[in-house]
């Protein structure tokens, strides 16, 4: 790519060693090398305060009421060493990228202006940690359905009374499904929630009517006036002054913004409400949002709904084939309206969150019918394609007219706190991003996007067929006959394809890359067998369909696409019964729930912790009430107080004596670890032109394409000059993060972990004259389990390059090859194999050597804290 510039395009400061660029559709260090940033989501537990998980009802709604939840804790403990636990294996599963999520309702829920500056001290603490440990961060400010008390996650409780709804009346006019009252709350049973179901609830009325009023309250609802402005500004003004005091805290704490925070995310999944709907009587096809499951109103019914009417509507059930039409409903509310009563204020005034409504705003009535939309008392629909126009009678463009308008407004406050920031665009799911003035980019951004294999998703099970959904969505296909793709080969390649499509997208804002911020797969898949719930147990611990399809979805990634991406999601208090703690979603790539059981010693539970009781080979666990797995207290399996054997919290050092070693660590608790935890190019001279894994193979082949504009410049990293060893080749070398995980070598890995490969490991050497390059060494102070060794026996390689030379320093690889002066440009190629063939598990689920436990029962003394 074009030589890196030596001043952002932003603000025209000189660039840092450490400074990202976003040029020529890529992300590009300093020196000029192609970056690729991939990790994971810290995290899905992010969406709900420590031990408030969604299928909770027992003080669900007081606590919201009250505004005195706190998010303190989340992602991570960083009072019990755990922290570095969970840290030390996302970075040795190679990943240099965490989205950080982050909820409006965790920074502001004790009222309008009043910020939790408690917890957002706690975010720089635990970004700080992140740092320690050499990853880049883009803040996510997350939100699904609106919020956690519209079934979802995001804005804190008292945004729905200053909308005028009584969100306690949600499940009774089914304007949106809760969790923790499904069906009913007074026979509620949570865990029967069906998949996905919570994803219904943008097409009901609490999300269509909140996202409505917070993108467009000024064009729909120009009477909802509150402290004196339009319930939009008043919406958007406080959502962006939540996050800019976490921007401003970054920014403050001087050792952040850039270095490890690169940039922010915009709203996630942001949702048109109402906005652009043709006709009120009928449901808009072209909400892509809206899954047709269970009852399915129309928006003319959710109105009679919401105003405590009885409806019979239409029920969908989802089926291998699709949505299918399965009869119809009654849903009768019983009077129980979604609108607050009027009551609740005293001449305008709320008693508890302060604010002041206009007169024109008259609660206990739909501010639809207020604004002239329907007719309550006949129920007839009187401008069914009042949301279709805008008032100058031009047809709505949702990305255009709302959305974008909102993204400058909150990416300039953002900028304001963060001046170099990398601004991702991440329009609502599956639509491209709209034209953006380079006023407000500067050169600094990225499409954020993402993706799911929708199929697999919903129905919890790999299939032997797919369907090219964004292909269908985008127009390709003129029936959804040749959109069917049949057969392993073939849905593979139509998942790439796909994400080919959402890469495109980027095109329209400029030359800049893209992330994929969130894909992923089910884990609890096939009435969770590989949890051991079915068949009598005998398939607990079989991962093999959740690697193939998460296999797949990480393969689009690779291939021409070359994508950055982010996993979702990491989140260390998942648990069989209830999977990530939000609406029985269950995507984390690593489980407490999965690790390896041990049959003398137990878990017990302390304030913050589960409980693991493993007895003759089970495990099982209640659901954690904190953020992570925490070893406050372990005690041996023993009937009387003298044999107790307490461990308290101590070093992150001895937090990993509960592993014998790092493939050990690496594989415990991981779920189709082969499939997620995967070779890649992390800093190419050039630009990648094709990667190709083979898991089953364990071969990894990368193409690059390399020009003369790309020879990298080391003083762009803060190098000095190199010695003199090759004169025609690159300055900097292509690395390639190499996991242990497919290629340990037999000395690293334990007898009971797998078959011996059928040659000895062949061992590489290490190059004397390696550079110690940036972001190379990890900071963590102690390496028991050698995560991070620069030993020359940890990997056991085969390696066969089309031109260069390469070397191995711990898990990553590097390959020097030269670069043209001038004339065409040249492409190379580097195959890894792991010398003796691909380690084949025995069983990926064995027990806890005694070797282990005897190390766990030595270190007792010292006070141990394990995950």
């Amino acid at each position: 790519m074009p030589r890196v510039p030596k001043t952002s395009p932003a603000t025209g400061v000189t660039t840092p060693a450490h400074f990202i660029h976003t040029a020529d559709a890529q992300f590009v260090d300093n020196a000029g090398r192609t970056l690729l940033l991939r990790g994971i989501n810290l995290s899905g537990a992010d969406k709900a305060p420590v031990g408030a998980q969604s299928q909770q009802l027992d003080g669900f709604w007081e606590a919201g009421e009250s505004g005195q939840e706190s998010f303190v804790g989340r992602p991570l403990n960083l009072d019990d060493g755990s922290a570095d636990v969970h840290l030390s294996r996302l970075r040795a599963w190679g990943y240099n990228m965490l989205r950080y999520v982050v909820t409006w309702e965790a920074l502001e829920h004790s009222g309008p202006g009043k910020y939790d500056y408690e917890f957002i001290d706690y975010t720089v603490r635990v970004l700080r940690k992140c740092k320690d440990y050499g990853f880049r961060v883009y803040m996510d400010p997350h939100q699904d359905i609106w919020s956690r008390f519209s079934g979802g996650s995001g804005a804190p409780f008292w945004t729905l009374p200053a909308c005028g709804i009584e969100p306690r009346n949600f499940t009774a006019t089914q304007a949106a499904i809760l969790h923790s009252e499904f069906p009913t709350p007074a026979d509620a049973n949570p865990a029967d929630l069906p998949a996905m179901i919570w994803s219904t609830n943008y097409g009901r009325l609490a999300s269509q009517t909140l996202f409505t009023l917070f993108f467009a309250g000024r064009e729909f609802a120009p009477k909802c006036i509150i402290d004196g402005q339009n319930i939009q500004d008043y919406l958007q003004s406080h959502f962006i002054s939540a996050f800019a005091q976490l921007a401003d805290r970054i920014r403050d704490a001087g050792d952040l913004a850039d270095e490890c925070v690169i940039g922010w995310d915009s709203m996630n999944e942001p949702y048109e409400g109402f906005c652009g709907y043709a006709d009120l009587n009928t449901v808009p096809t072209e909400q892509t949002s809206t899954l047709k499951k269970g009852s399915f109103p129309t928006p003319a019914q959710s109105l009679h709904l919401g105003m405590g009417s009885a409806q019979t509507v239409d029920n969908w059930k989802f089926t291998t084939m699709g949505p299918k039409r399965d009869g119809t409903v009654t849903i009768n509310p019983q009077g129980q309206k979604m609108w607050a009563d009027p009551d609740t204020e005293v001449e305008g005034v709320h008693p508890k969150w302060g604010w002041r409504r206009d007169p024109g705003w008259k609660l206990g009535t739909c501010i639809w019918a207020l604004h002239g939309v329907w007719d309550i008392e006949s129920g007839v629909v009187l401008v069914p394609d009042y949301f279709r126009y805008r008032a100058d009678g031009q047809e709505v463009m949702f990305i255009d007219d709302f959305w974008r308008p909102h993204w400058r407004d909150f990416s300039v406050r953002m900028r304001e706190s963060h001046p170099e920031a990398i601004l991702f665009v991440a329009p609502p799911v599956f639509v491209p991003p709209p034209e953006i003035s380079e006023d407000y980019l500067k050169g600094r951004c990225c499409l954020s996007t993402h993706y799911y294999d929708g199929l697999t998703l919903v129905t919890r099970h790999w299939n032997w067929f797919n369907a090219d959904a964004l292909g269908i969505l985008r127009g390709k296909y003129s029936s959804t006959l040749p959109a069917v793709k049949i057969g392993e080969r073939a849905i593979r390649k139509s998942l790439q394809e796909q994400l080919g499509y959402l890469q495109a997208d980027a095109k329209i804002l400029g030359a800049y890359p893209t992330i994929i911020g969130e894909i992923g797969i089910p884990y609890d898949m096939d009435d969770k067998k590989a949890y051991g719930y079915t068949d009598g147990g005998k398939h607990r611990g079989d991962f093999s369909s959740q690697q193939k399809a998460l296999d797949a979805s990480m393969n689009a990634a690779d291939g021409p696409n070359a994508l950055n991406y982010t996993i979702w999601n990491y989140c260390p208090d998942n648990s069989h019964a209830w999977g990530d703690g939000w609406n029985m979603e269950d995507l984390s790539v690593w489980s407490p729930d999965d690790l390896r059981p041990t049959t003398k010693f137990r878990m017990q539970k302390d304030e913050g912790s589960p409980v693991i009781e493993p007895h003759k080979h089970e495990w099982s666990a209640t659901p954690s009430a904190s953020s992570s797995l925490s070893l406050n207290t372990i005690t041996q399996e023993s009937h009387t107080d003298s044999e107790t054997l307490v461990l308290t919290r101590q070093s992150a050092s001895r937090a990993f004596a509960h592993w014998d070693n790092a493939y050990d660590f690496l594989t415990d608790g991981a779920r189709a670890v082969k499939a997620f935890c995967r070779p890649f190019p992390t800093a190419i001279v050039g630009v990648p032109k094709d990667i190709q894994f083979d898991i089953s193979k364990a071969e990894f082949k990368l193409t690059v394409r390399v020009r003369p504009e790309d020879a990298p410049r080391r003083e762009g990293l803060g190098l000095g000059p190199a010695a003199p060893s090759h004169a025609d080749e690159s300055e900097v070398p292509t690395e390639i993060y190499v996991p242990l995980v497919h290629y340990a070598s037999d000395k690293q890995i334990s007898d009971h972990q797998r078959e011996q490969s059928s040659v000895s490991s062949t061992h590489v050497q290490l190059s004397k004259s390696l550079d110690s390059l940036p972001g190379t060494k990890s900071a963590l102070a102690a390496d028991p389990l050698g995560l991070f060794s620069k030993e020359p026996d940890l990997l056991s390689l085969s390696v066969d390059v089309s031109a260069g030379r390469w070397a191995v320093e711990g898990q990553t690889l590097r390959w020097w090859y030269s670069v043209p002066s001038s004339g065409n440009a040249r492409e190379y190629t580097i195959t890894i194999r792991r010398a003796g063939g691909a380690i084949k598990a025995t069983d990926e689920r064995v027990f806890a050597s005694s070797s282990l436990l005897s190390e766990l029962v030595s270190c007792m003394g010292g006070c141990c804290t394990i995950m």
